[in-house]
């Protein structure tokens, strides 16, 4: 059975642009996210809202998983405030075979999203080799940044979404993330 660790933003400090954080929202996706899980067969665990992201990575370290699965929303830099769009999914680069899973589940998360999101052509899955949930976990992870939180029509579209949305952040896996 498929087996993931749910790790929605613990950081209460980023603000969206028209109402509550980061940390809500995400949470929300998460919470929605447990019936469909649990209906798909995929058992999961989850991260404590009120730890910090070094928390998560430790907790979800203690296990192995199919996949680490984090569920952000992202702010543009400063200059540009406001003015980006779109969902990024972060994968681990590389060949190892957590890079490689990691790097097919966050393609999936993407082609998912485009049915999804207002600007389709604005979702794409990327490498990193900076992001702290999706580096040093023993799980293949990924990183979905949903929208731009800063962004007045891209929060717009996060908070009456939840429901698709965390339909395509996790669809049901391919045995091969088991």
């Amino acid at each position: 059975m498929p087996k993931i660790y749910l790790s929605p933003s613990t950081q209460d400090g980023n603000l969206y642009v028209n109402d509550k954080n980061e940390e809500y929202w995400m949470n929300l996706i998460a919470d929605a996210m447990e019936p469909y899980l649990l209906a798909s067969g995929i058992e999961f665990v989850r991260n404590d809202p009120q730890k910090t992201v070094v928390d998560s990575i430790a907790q979800s370290n203690l296990s192995h998983y199919g996949m680490h699965v984090a569920i952000h929303s992202n702010a543009s830099p400063e200059e540009m405030a406001g003015l980006l769009q779109g969902s990024d999914i972060y994968y681990r680069p590389g060949s190892s075979q957590n890079a490689i899973l990691s790097q097919r589940f966050a393609n999936i998360v993407a082609e998912e999203l485009k049915k999804i999101y207002p600007i389709p052509q604005r979702v794409k899955a990327r490498p990193t080799d900076t992001l702290a949930e999706v580096l040093p976990t023993n799980t293949p992870a990924v990183l979905t940044e949903v929208a731009y939180h800063d962004n007045l029509p891209a929060a717009q579209w996060i908070q009456p979404n939840i429901t698709p949305i965390e339909e395509r952040v996790v669809p049901p896996p391919p045995t091969s993330f088991c």
